[in-house]
């Protein structure tokens, strides 16, 4: 590991004003995605701003019913917050679903959300890899590429976001608050991650130096009675293969709103829109639910070792809608 200056921030300022102008430093929050990244020499930061201590670790609930989750909130408290278990149990699940229980202690909300692809070819620095280094290519397209994007990826890139958490979070607006030089700026996160493109190596749409500080989910009703559902290749312990977030709001057998994001499937967590477009208005049964997730599936460009996400992500969807709607597939 390369060697590095560690400074402890005591404020929020501070901590922006620190890493003001400068393209080699990092946050540090719990350290689970960016210290392996360093071991791995993916990362090399010349200076880490330890932002843990900071006082970001609380999560409130606003008088009109929004629910704020500080940035330093680590995972295993907000699985197991009140607000979080009986408003959104969709999020309390995803939590769960990733790493271990001693990770999970560890790992902060902020540092979640900003954690970076497993795609073998970006953490292994013997490989060329547009993402670590733009130019040198994208050897997964003819490689291995059996857990990575059949949506949004490009030909520069298609590595899947690893985050079990964002995607139950963009299922439900959440709205990301940052703290910058010029002041604090709010970004919904589905607007936070950006699709690869031509630039896999920008990641999001934030500039450099800007400190996530909080996470704020917006009052929504149907969200209590939701679901996350994660597919991996072993029991636990392990990276979704294919995951979703959900929630339905069925009146009289008929979808009045529906909630949908993926993971997995995609280099940022995917917001099934033309699925939820499909539904509305439609009855609540599991052909209209086949034939949302393929309206959605209709522009995803699989290659052969990933092909089969396109069924796993549509069985995956009917069924939790199925259960979600109190119906027997």
């Amino acid at each position: 590991m390369k060697a590095f200056e560690y400074q402890r921030a005591t404020d929020v300022a501070g901590a922006v004003a620190s890493h003001a102008g400068r393209d080699d430093v990092r946050y540090l929050g719990g350290g689970t995605n960016l210290v392996d990244l360093m071991k791995l020499g993916v990362e090399n930061p010349s200076v880490l701003i330890d932002v843990s201590g900071l006082p970001l670790d609380e999560i409130t609930v606003s008088p009109h019913g929004a629910v704020v989750i500080g940035a330093a909130v680590r995972n295993s408290d907000l699985a197991a917050h009140p607000a979080i278990r009986n408003g959104y149990p969709a999020v309390a699940q995803a939590v769960l679903a990733g790493a271990s229980g001693q990770l999970r202690n560890m790992a902060t909300v902020g540092g979640n959300l900003m954690q970076r692809t497993r795609c073998s070819y970006f953490c292994d620095t013997s490989k060329p890899c547009n993402k670590r280094e733009p130019g040198s290519g994208c050897p997964a397209r003819a490689g291995d590429h059996h857990n990575l994007a059949i949506l949004g990826g490009s030909e520069q890139c298609i590595a899947t976001s690893p985050s079990d958490l964002a995607v139950a979070l963009t299922a439900f607006d959440a709205v990301v608050h940052l703290a910058t030089g010029t002041g604090e700026r709010r970004i919904g996160l589905a607007e936070f991650r950006r699709l690869p493109g031509t630039h896999p190596e920008i990641e999001t749409n934030v500039a450099d130096g800007a400190l996530v500080v909080a996470v704020e989910l917006p009052p929504a009703a149907l969200a209590a009675s939701s679901r996350y559902r994660k597919v991996r290749e072993r029991a636990s312990y392990a990276f979704a293969i294919g995951s979703i977030a959900a929630a339905l709001d069925v009146r009289d057998g008929v979808i009045a709103e529906s909630r949908i994001a993926w993971g997995a499937v995609a280099p940022v967590p995917w917001r099934a829109k033309l699925a939820e477009q499909a539904l509305l208005g439609a009855p609540a049964t599991p052909a209209s639910f086949e034939a949302a997730a393929g309206a959605e599936l209709e522009r995803a460009e699989p290659l052969p070792g990933n092909s089969y996400k396109m069924d796993l992500i549509r069985n995956l969807t009917v069924e939790v809608l199925t259960e979600l709607s109190g119906g027997q597939r």
